[in-house]
């Protein structure tokens, strides 16, 4: 069994959605008061709240406070752990010397929603068949109209309360068994900007993604203008500033839903049509990390592809359909240095995309790379002639379903 999420899209009447509102006005006053009293204790006498010692002054501020009282309580505890999570993920980055970053007030406007610990307890889901559509009844809110449907049908556990550009949003965590078709190909993949991906098989062919440039030219004059009148409206409360907000906001959710349905694709297009997939380890917290003005119109363009996003559903969708994933360590291997013909290293500037080596192997610096990460998934080499002794590196092999033999990896165990 796994958990899955699937979105629903609520669509609330005027009562509904005013109460809704309220609803996340209680959730962030309690985040706000319980990070406010954190800090008092600590300032004050020295001593640091836990999660159990403020789910208890909650109990307290429910029987002094009607509207609390109201509130589903195990809704209002999740509220509690999340401030509880972001205080364990600040400490975390003080041991490990990163930028702490304090966790911080939230308003209104940035408090995304608030969640439910059990099905049944403060909402139940009654979705249609194949858990298409339906409505969900919501504690102090009524039954609910939403639209969606799960991937994979399965039984509710946890769900989540959103509150996007206006809209609001059901996130529901489904315990199910995934089920997910594969090929029987042996590809690498490599990420870039010039192409998205370029995508290798074992059988010499070459199958590139373009790269759908989401945060193109006109589309960022687009925010600019957008942006710029947010700014012209200084007056928060005014209902201009209001409209400018929410159709600015409106733009970004539509750019984000577009690579996110682009990235879904992709991943599942590849994965319907490999046994085996290669790639490398990136780090792209590296990659934008520094830089300046001058490397600021790169470090967008790496960003707006969501390379890790892209890896990541790629993994997981890997492992639902039980196929074998390789990570070619990159430090160790070089993908873009080394000859995927014989195997030579040699450093290139990032402006060089033609490979060209003295063993006469010409082709993009791109599906070299792939190439490198295809042959040391098959025969851990980066040339593919002959077997290197260097670990398992990051390979898998997912057994939760029988997949298609590989072709050229059972030729090379043979």
């Amino acid at each position: 069994m796994a958990l899955r999420k699937v979105t629903f899209r609520l669509y609330p009447n005027a009562a509904q959605a005013e109460r809704l509102t309220e609803l996340l006005s209680l959730h962030q006053r309690v985040y706000n008061t319980a990070l406010e009293e954190r800090i008092r204790a600590y300032q004050a006498e020295g001593t640091s709240l836990n999660f159990a010692s403020q789910c208890k002054a909650l109990t307290q501020w429910r029987a002094h406070v009607p509207a609390l009282a109201e509130v589903n309580a195990q809704s209002l505890q999740v509220t509690l752990k999340r401030l509880d999570l972001a205080f364990a993920a600040f400490f975390r980055r003080v041991k490990a010397g990163e930028t702490p970053g304090f966790p911080r007030f939230k308003p209104l406007q940035r408090f995304s929603g608030w969640g439910y610990k059990t099905h049944g307890d403060g909402w139940k889901l009654l979705a249609g068949d194949g858990m298409k559509h339906g409505h969900v009844r919501l504690s102090g809110v009524g039954m609910v109209r939403m639209r969606g449907q799960a991937r994979t049908v399965g039984e509710a556990k946890t769900a989540e309360v959103l509150h996007k550009a206006e809209k609001w949003y059901l996130s529901v965590t489904v315990e199910c068994s995934p089920d997910r078709a594969s090929g029987n190909k042996a590809v690498g993949v490599d990420w870039g900007l010039e192409t998205f991906a370029t995508v290798v098989d074992s059988d010499g062919g070459n199958d590139p993604v373009p790269n759908p440039r989401f945060l193109d030219a006109a589309q960022r004059q687009r925010l600019k203008t957008l942006q710029q009148a947010v700014s012209r409206k200084p007056n928060k409360r005014s209902n201009n500033r209001r409209k400018a907000v929410k159709a600015l906001a409106a733009e970004h959710r539509r750019i984000a839903n577009r690579r996110k349905d682009f990235l879904h694709q992709t991943s599942a297009k590849l994965v319907s049509q490999c046994g085996l997939i290669a790639t490398e380890q990136l780090n792209v917290k590296g990659m934008t990390a520094s830089g300046g003005e001058y490397k600021k119109g790169l470090n967008r363009s790496i960003l707006d592809t969501a390379p890790s996003t892209f890896l990541t559903l790629l993994k997981s969708k890997a492992e639902e359909a039980g196929l074998q994933w390789c990570e070619v360590p990159t430090r160790q291997v070089k993908p873009s240095q080394t000859c995927h013909r014989c195997g030579v290293q040699r450093k290139k500037t990032l402006a060089e995309r033609i490979h060209r080596c003295s063993c006469g192997a010409e082709c993009s610096r791109d599906e070299n790379a792939a190439r490198v990460m295809l042959n040391w998934a098959l025969t851990g080499s980066a040339s593919g002639q002959e077997l290197a002794e260097v670990g398992s590196g990051g390979r898998f092999a997912v057994l939760n379903h029988e997949t298609h033999a590989v072709p050229a990896l059972a030729g090379q165990r043979e």
